[in-house]
């Protein structure tokens, strides 16, 4: 895996849930998706409620990513018998960007389970990347950098 030498880009998002509906934001402000995730009884629809011009493929993807993985932070919370607070909320930036004419894309997560023990939370947050779909698709692909907080 090639390192990004020069940044040219980062899509920003920010995605938190309650139990009826979630919703990723992107961090330009051009991006406002309400998601809701798969097989969890409520619409499978996903609503734009606000998107301004031109959202870029890096929050795009940001944002599909996120809503997976909080849902899979989910999964693994049942699988471990543990309860989510209610704060929990995942941001993740997708730098694009270039090392010598190639251009790739990174990924940095940031995890948040307030009022969680740091083990648990890391566990959740190991187990999250396991079951995500989108974490699959990249692993060994793109570098991600995970940071967990509690």
């Amino acid at each position: 895996m090639s390192k990004i030498e020069k940044v040219l880009f980062t899509g920003k998002t920010h995605t938190a849930a309650s139990a009826r509906d979630g919703a990723a934001r992107g961090g330009h402000g051009r991006i406002d998706i309400k998601t809701s995730a798969s097989g969890s009884g409520t619409s499978q629809e996903q609503s734009f409620d606000a998107v301004l011009a031109h959202p870029t493929a890096e929050q795009l993807f940001a944002g599909a990513w996120s809503a997976c993985y909080h849902s899979a932070i989910g999964v693994a919370a049942q699988e471990k018998k543990l309860k989510l607070p209610d704060g929990l909320a995942v941001e993740i930036e997708i730098d694009l960007g270039q090392t010598g004419d190639a251009y790739f894309i990174e990924a940095r997560f940031n995890v948040i389970l307030p009022g969680m023990s740091q083990a648990d939370a890391e566990a959740l947050a190991h187990r999250g990347h396991e079951i995500c779909p989108y974490s699959k698709a990249t692993h060994g692909n793109i570098d991600v950098a995970v940071r967990v907080t509690v």
